[in-house]
């Protein structure tokens, strides 16, 4: 019985992680932020120039995916880079599979 309750536990807690995750990208300028460097890496200035977002918002959307480990991002001199955290979002992926299948 103990087994089962422990795997349970350790269920819950990864479908409220994956619930989490599930609202952060539900938000669509965050789902297409992900799109758009799911394609290649970009800096802020691309990023809001795609989305037709103002600065502020657009930073303020990638600090929230940055957070939750959902991209990453580089300095090139002046510039930030950011770009997809890969393994991240594949584990998202196959989280949500799991739950779904």
């Amino acid at each position: 019985m103990k087994k089962y309750c422990c795997r349970a536990r350790e269920e819950e807690k990864e479908f409220e992680k994956l619930m989490r995750l599930l609202k952060i990208i539900s938000e669509k300028n965050r789902f297409f932020i992900l799109q758009l460097l799911r394609e290649k890496k970009m800096c802020v200035c691309e990023i809001e120039e795609c989305l037709k977002l103002p600065q502020n918002l657009t930073s303020h959307h990638l600090k929230v995916l940055k957070d939750n480990n959902l991209i990453d991002f580089q300095r090139e001199s002046t510039k930030v880079i950011y770009f997809l955290n890969k393994k991240n979002v594949e584990d998202l992926n196959s989280l949500f599979s799991r739950f779904i299948k």
